[in-house]
């Protein structure tokens, strides 16, 4: 049990992040990162939230079928804190934090896979093909229930993705659910430097289309892609393919819608306290107003779901395919004066139409089911690919 001193301060440390999580007004981050509490009418219902909070916890040390560890309790509610607001936000305990900070960086081997969480669990947003997590048929929408036998519902996003990485030839066990099969599913995950999907070219309907599946969007792809539809022509079509496309740089989402639109607002990045950055198109980065494609699916990730909210504002061309997964905001770090860290989502990008990415994903425009939806749904998947295949017919019904 800890000191009745240690155990008030921890209280009082989560009792400020309850009201700061439900109540969202009146508080800043003071210099060392705690919070304050500006004065006004929300006091009320901030006091409340702190007694309730103080009921519940007395209650759990009182009546609990054990002696509660108050250090874990008040662990795991600083964890589910701080992931009830988005994925992307955590508590890192000081251990983890000093983990974290001491993990090797360059060159490190994984998996293959993004993840983020969805439901409390590590979920897998796409994989690359050949990769460790392809080779055990892995796939998008399944579920990493733990790792190293520990619940991922209990570890925060930044550390699992800290635990799928290591040396090349290590490995990792792991517990996966799949969407047909409930019951976990155990394996072990060797490790690999798995480079990352080249950019795919191919010429539709006698080369009048030119498509591209770029995989990820990392700047170096971005001038790829620069320089493929440069080299096209302004009168070639183009089929950009941005199924299962990670891209944790933001800023190369826009700067591929930039290169298709010429004017007007691309996004925004707003947040209570953070300064409303407005990215407009540069007429000088635009390259082409020839009819254009997206397809997107749920593995279309970050970057890519930047470039495909802009053109849906712009009306600049379809949208096909499935909703996108819904990733878009800027996370800073707060040390806490135990050592331990938080990890707070401050802003998150808008399409030009005001509806925040993260929040909302991305919709296409021309709705297209997956096979696995159509299997979910019990209805017959169409054979081949009828993403590619809507999108096609919708660029060969627009004049060149």
């Amino acid at each position: 049990m800890v000191s009745v001193s240690r155990f008030f301060q921890r209280l009082v440390f989560v009792l400020s992040l309850a009201i700061f999580a439900s109540l969202g007004l009146g508080f800043v981050l003071g210099e060392f990162g705690w919070f304050g509490v500006h004065a006004g009418n929300d006091q009320d219902g901030a006091y409340n939230q702190m007694r309730v909070y103080a009921e519940v916890l007395q209650k759990v040390q009182s009546d609990y079928v054990t002696d509660p560890n108050i250090n874990d309790v008040t662990t795991g509610a600083l964890h589910g804190l701080l992931e009830s607001l988005d994925a992307d936000s955590s508590y890192l305990t000081a251990d983890e934090y000093k983990l974290f900070k001491d993990r090797p960086t360059g060159g490190d081997a994984q998996e293959g896979i993004t993840v983020s969480k969805r439901f409390g669990y590590a979920t897998i947003v796409n994989l690359i093909p050949g990769s460790p997590a392809d080779k055990e048929k892995l796939a998008d929408g399944d579920v990493i229930e733990s790792i190293g036998g520990k619940s991922t519902h209990d570890i925060p996003l930044a550390m699992i993705r800290m635990m799928l990485e290591g040396k090349p030839g290590s490995t990792l066990e792991v517990a996966v659910i799949r969407p047909t099969q409930p019951d976990p599913e155990k394996m072990d995950l060797t490790r690999a430097v798995v480079e990352p999907p080249a950019l795919s070219e191919q010429d539709y309907e006698n080369s009048s289309i030119l498509y591209l599946k770029p995989g990820v969007l990392t700047a170096a792809r971005v001038d790829d892609i620069s320089a493929k539809i440069t080299a096209a022509g302004k009168s070639r079509k183009v089929l950009l393919d941005l199924r299962d496309c990670t891209g944790d740089d933001l800023q190369q989402g826009l700067r591929l819608a930039n290169f298709f639109i010429k004017q007007g607002t691309l996004a925004t990045l707003q947040g209570q306290t953070f300064p409303t950055q407005t990215f407009s198109a540069d007429p000088a980065k635009f390259i082409t107003d020839a009819p254009v494609a997206l397809i997107v699916n749920r593995g279309t990730y970050g970057a890519p779901e930047l470039t495909a909210a802009a053109f849906e504002a712009a009306k600049r061309g379809d949208v096909v395919g499935e909703r996108t997964f819904g990733e878009g905001s800027v996370q800073h770090t707060f040390n806490l004066p135990d050592g331990a860290a938080l990890f707070l989502t401050v802003a998150k990008y808008q399409s030009p139409d005001g509806k925040k990415i993260q929040d909302e994903a991305v919709t296409p425009t021309v709705a297209v089911t997956s096979p696995q939806d159509a299997i979910d749904a019990g209805i017959a998947p169409q054979n081949g690919d009828e993403m590619l295949d809507k999108a096609l017919n919708l660029l060969k019904a627009k004049g060149a």
